[in-house]
């Protein structure tokens, strides 16, 4: 069991969850608070997606980041801030007249495009997919170059990736980026559990990635819905970290909606009752051995 835990909250996410849950964090301000009471609660890391203030739907924008993110750096409360940069990869295919076409939701960028808000803003960790998944029914799309670009990108700019790895051949292939020399220190795994069609949330499945991952590395897990607590509970007693938040489950209990702070307060009794203690953001800086910002 691990008994010094990284909890990471993952505060909004870009999933279709806006008109699910009646006070999810939509605008920069929201996003920013939920994460400062997220941190106020005990997480470690806060790990932030952005969202059209508008329509709560999926936004790249440079500024709604730069907003997160400062106010974070100007509150009274440490976190490590993790920046997605999995975004601008979501393809729906359709085929019209025999031509596959990018249907409506479509959604793809360029790795310096999904490079930017990293680039600019220099937080601490950001996240790299580490393959293209069937993802619902759309395919996430992230080919072995445009990996390897964003890996170097992201080396380039002297951020830590946080390997997003959401199926078995994912770990295999951040290993392949370890190999060539794109990935610095030791590497930081996220298992991601649960999405349909990749990595189920079971034991069996979580256990199988953990042993493929590197001796040196370093890693947490997460499972999406029910599966939430039960997931993290596992990670800690196979040595990994846990992530919980908004992004990946909108419940407390059934029919009860959850806030962030509410969910990081939950694993962070968990991770007590089973004999460990939580993380500060200083521990985890000098655990993953994070660049001073």
């Amino acid at each position: 069991m691990n008994s010094n835990v990284i909890l990471t909250c993952a505060v909004t996410g870009a999933g279709d969850t806006a008109h699910k849950h009646p006070d999810l964090p939509v605008t920069p301000s929201q996003i920013a608070t939920s994460a400062i009471d997220a941190a106020r609660a005990g997480a470690s890391i806060v790990h932030l997606h952005v969202r059209d203030p508008e329509t709560g739907g999926i936004s790249h924008s440079l500024d709604h980041f730069r907003e997160v993110v400062e106010r974070i750096r100007e509150s009274d409360v440490d976190a490590v801030i993790n920046i997605t940069a999995g975004g601008g990869g979501d393809l729906f295919p359709e085929i019209r007249n025999g031509v596959i076409h990018g249907g409506e939701g479509t959604d793809l960028q360029t790795p310096a495009e999904r490079h930017e808000p990293v680039g600019a803003l220099l937080p601490e960790l950001c996240t790299l997919d580490c393959g293209s998944l069937n993802f619902g029914d759309m395919v996430y799309l992230n080919s072995a170059e445009w990996l390897r670009e964003h890996a170097r990108l992201i080396q380039q700019a002297g951020v830590k990736p946080e390997l997003e790895c959401f199926d078995l051949g994912h770990v295999w292939f951040a290993r392949q980026l370890i190999d060539e020399g794109l990935i610095d220190g030791d590497p930081l795994f996220q298992l991601c559990l649960g999405i349909p069609w990749g990595a189920e949330a079971d034991t069996e499945t979580m256990l199988a990635m953990r042993n493929k991952l590197p001796a040196n590395a370093i890693w947490s897990a997460f499972g999406i819905g029910r599966q939430q607590f039960p997931m993290a509970a596992q990670a800690a007693l196979l040595g990994g970290h846990m992530r919980v938040g908004l992004e990946d489950n909108l419940y407390l209990s059934k029919g009860v909606f959850a806030s962030n702070a509410q969910l990081v307060e939950r694993a962070a009794t968990l991770v007590e009752n089973l004999g460990g203690k939580v993380q500060t953001p200083q521990q985890t800086r000098e655990s993953l051995g994070l660049r001073a910002v």
